[in-house]
């Protein structure tokens, strides 16, 4: 297999696990979340629709048979990674998580658009 072509499925698996994971943590502990997002000053009732968005752009970045909404997948998921970025720097959290996902998110994008 090409190297970059490995590069490029490695970086889009580990997205879309990260996203799933972030998804499933959204459904399964609701008020946990919700409790993050207060503290971030984030309205709440965005969980449950974030956590739909979520994976409806994983299977858009997996599917890539519309590319617009492909576009748009990607552009979604690097909204929610910039405001988790800034969110979890204002508190004092780790960023080094949201920064790992953002590098997969980027290497993804531009590597699929040169090898697929």
């Amino acid at each position: 297999m090409n190297p970059g072509k490995l590069i490029y499925w490695s970086s889009t698996v580990a997205i879309c696990l990260i996203m799933c994971y972030s998804a499933g943590m959204y459904f399964s502990n609701t008020e946990m979340v919700e409790g993050f997002f207060r503290r971030f000053n984030y309205p709440d009732y965005l969980v449950i629709p974030l956590a739909v968005a979520k994976i409806l752009a994983v299977i858009m970045i997996l599917w890539r048979k519309i590319p617009w909404v492909t576009e748009w997948a990607y552009a979604g998921l690097f909204f929610d990674l910039i405001l988790a970025f800034f969110a979890h720097e204002r508190l004092g959290d780790s960023v080094t998580f949201v920064l790992l996902a953002a590098i997969a998110l980027l290497t993804s994008y531009f590597f699929g658009k040169y090898y697929r």
